[in-house]
Order: structure tokens, then C-alpha cells, then sequence
């Protein structure tokens, strides 16, 4: 590596149902990313959740082909360094270097990625990385927790219930009259803690809500049941760290019912409207929102904030934010940046300055105390 490039560590795949989306993300990036600025360092996860690097883990993942090998990072403080984990005997292992990383650029979607575990791993171990940190990855994965701190902060959200998995397992009837006392339909159903649509489904009677509450629980815990409307979907950009800023809105126009992960991924029928149609007010309420919201769960580097503007009523609701949202250079949010003036590989480069810069400031605060005798 030229000693004037910064060694970028891009982590991709994982235990999660938006596994072949972060590999589609991270393939992107390594395209696209400045070579002349930075060297990248590809570490993959599988879907079983071993980190595998040295070699192609790309190939690894996309065909099954042993072309990496195990590896692992320590968690230690100031150690940025990936090991192999080679076998020395049936019951012995040894670590050996395989590169030091400068900074860590996590494409994982969805939970055991964007949800702060990957991220708490990286603080142990003290090094830069792209992103939000445990605590903004954790109140943006969980749509309940999320739709919580915003109501905190007076950003307006639809009307919603929190059912778990235990208490529809253990008593189905007093569920779905609880929800439905609280919320007409049509509803949605999602599970709290998943994106790209992966088990959402829209109810418009009782059988269809068991139905859907069955389908969500069959990936998380916590199940999210919201208020159904009519609403345009509005999608915004933020970048930065103690200062963000947003882009311009774009809207999706869904080629299914709602944006659904075959309508995302599958069908290529849904477009996106960049800029989004809408007057100045609505613009410029839009992008403050989007800012209040990044702020209010202290996001980092990058999210995407999707808001649902009601159709009958023109009332703005702020639906949901994605800390890692997807990143090939189609997807949204790359778009809506560079419709807004920056451009694929300078968002990449930036986003890594920004890592680089908020690790910096908090290797300012001190992480010990000596009382005054």
C-alpha cells in the first residue's frame, strides 16, 4: 500500500435478511471508491455470521468458492489490525496479520450490522469507522424504540402499537382486540427491527392482521402495528456528523401497493422522482425534519429519513430512518446526494472523512477519573 493512501476496511453480507443487499452495496463502493486516495481491504460475513477476509470474500459469499478464510478483529483498544484465524491442530487456533485498517466502512443492512452490535465491537477496539455509533444504530433499527424518541422530540409519527412476539404467541384474541380498539384499519405490520420491507405486510381485516403479525414475528421479537394511509413517500439524504445537512427530497413511486422488497429489488417497476414534486414549504419541512430526526437519535456519517405525506390531508409524517441504507450507486440515497451536488465516489470519500473526524473528536474525552485529593 502507498504510504500516503488510507487502508479502508469495507464490511459486507451478515446475519441478516438484507444479506445480498449489503453485498450489492459493498460492491458498489469498492468499485467506485477514489484508488488513488484509498486502499480497500474486503471483509465479508456470512450469513452464519463468520467474518471471512484475505483473498475474495466477495467470490466467497456470491458463489461459495473457499477464496478467503476466517478472520477476526480483536476489540482491543488502538488494535485495527484484521487477523486470519488459522488451525494449528484439532483443537488450537493462531492468529496471524492480515492488514492494518485506517477505517472501518460497515455496508451491513438490517440487524447484526446496523442495529450498533458491529458498531460496539468497533468502539471496543477504538478505531474510525463510517456510520452512526451504538446508540444512534440501535434507535434507528427499532422502529418502535425510534417512533418513541421522536415523539420526545415532538416529530410528528403515525399512530402505532408494540405487540411482542411472547404476548401473540400466548394469547392471540386479547392482541388483536387491543389493536384494533386502538387503530383503524387498514394497518401495517413490520417486524421493528428489519428493513427493505422484509416481512411487511398491509392489513384491512382482523384475519388479514393475524396473518401479518404471524408473518412479522417469524423474523423479530417486536412487532410494530401502525396506522394505514394514503400517502405519498417522501425520502431524504443527511450527511455529516455535529452538523448535518440534507438533500434534496425525492419520492418513490411504488409499483406495488407500498414499496415492498419485490417491488425494491425484484421487479425494477417502482421509480423515484428526484427531485421529489413538491411546493417550498414542503420542501424546506421535509429536509428540517429529516435534520431534527438525525439529531434527535445522534446519527453519524449518513441515514436516509423516509416520511409518508398523506394525500387526503397533506400532513407530514416522519416514517422511518435507515442509519445504513442502501448504497449502490442506483439506490436512493447516492441519488438524492447527487442530485443535490455530490457526486458517487466524493459521498464515499466523505462519508470516510467524516469517520475520521468524529473519531478524532471523541479521542478528546477523557476515559478516566482522578478526583482532586
Amino acid at each position: 500500500m502507498a504510504k500516503n493512501r488510507i487502508r479502508v476496511g469495507v464490511i459486507f453480507g451478515g446475519r441478516s435478511g438484507e444479506h445480498e443487499i449489503s453485498l450489492r452495496s459493498a460492491r458498489s463502493i469498492m468499485d467506485a471508491i477514489d484508488k488513488d486516495k484509498y486502499d480497500v481491504l474486503p471483509i465479508g460475513i456470512t450469513k452464519e455470521g463468520q467474518w471471512i477476509a484475505g483473498g475474495d470474500p466477495m467470490r466467497t459469499l456470491t458463489s461459495g468458492e473457499p477464496s478467503a478464510g476466517p478472520a477476526a478483529l480483536l476489540g482491543e483498544p488502538g488494535d485495527s489490525t484484521l487477523k486470519a484465524i488459522e488451525p494449528v491442530n484439532e483443537t488450537s487456533r493462531s492468529l496471524t496479520d492480515i492488514a492494518t485498517i485506517d477505517v472501518f466502512f460497515p455496508v451491513l443492512h438490517g440487524p447484526f450490522g446496523e442495529d450498533g452490535t458491529v458498531q460496539g465491537l468497533l468502539e471496543l477496539a477504538d478505531v474510525p469507522y463510517v456510520g452512526s455509533g451504538v446508540a444512534g444504530s440501535a434507535v434507528g433499527m427499532d422502529k418502535v424504540l425510534f417512533k418513541a424518541v421522536m415523539q420526545a422530540h415532538h416529530i410528528p409519527v403515525l399512530p402505532y402499537q408494540l405487540v411482542l412476539r411472547s404476548e401473540w404467541e400466548e394469547n392471540r384474541e386479547a392482541v388483536l382486540e387491543r389493536v384494533m380498539a386502538a387503530l383503524d384499519f387498514p394497518v401495517f405490520v413490520k417486524p421493528a427491527n428489519l428493513g427493505s420491507s422484509v416481512g411487511v405486510t398491509k392489513a384491512r381485516d382482523r384475519e388479514q392482521l393475524a396473518d401479518a403479525l404471524d408473518e412479522a414475528a417469524r423474523y423479530d421479537r417486536r412487532l410494530l402495528v401502525e396506522r394505514g394511509i394514503s400517502a405519498r413517500e417522501i425520502e431524504v439524504s443527511v450527511l455529516g456528523n455535529e452538523h448535518p445537512v440534507a438533500s434534496v427530497p425525492g419520492e418513490v413511486i411504488p409499483g406495488d401497493e407500498f414499496y415492498s422488497y419485490k417491488d425494491k429489488y425484484l421487479d425494477d417497476k417502482a421509480k423515484l422522482l428526484i427531485p421529489a414534486p413538491l411546493d417550498e414549504r414542503l420542501t424546506e419541512q421535509v429536509r428540517e425534519l429529516a435534520v431534527a430526526s438525525f439529531k434527535a437519535i445522534d446519527a453519524a456519517g449518513l441515514a436516509r429519513c423516509d416520511f409518508l405525506l398523506d394525500r387526503e390531508t397533506g400532513e407530514l409524517w416522519m416514517n422511518e430512518i435507515n442509519t445504513i441504507p442502501g448504497f449502490t450507486s442506483i439506490s436512493m440515497y447516492p441519488k438524492l446526494w447527487e442530485a443535490s451536488g455530490i457526486p458517487y465516489p466524493e459521498l464515499i470519500d466523505r462519508l470516510i472523512q467524516l469517520a475520521l473526524e468524529r473519531h478524532a473528536d471523541k479521542k478528546r474525552s477523557k476515559t478516566t477519573y482522578e478526583p482532586e485529593s
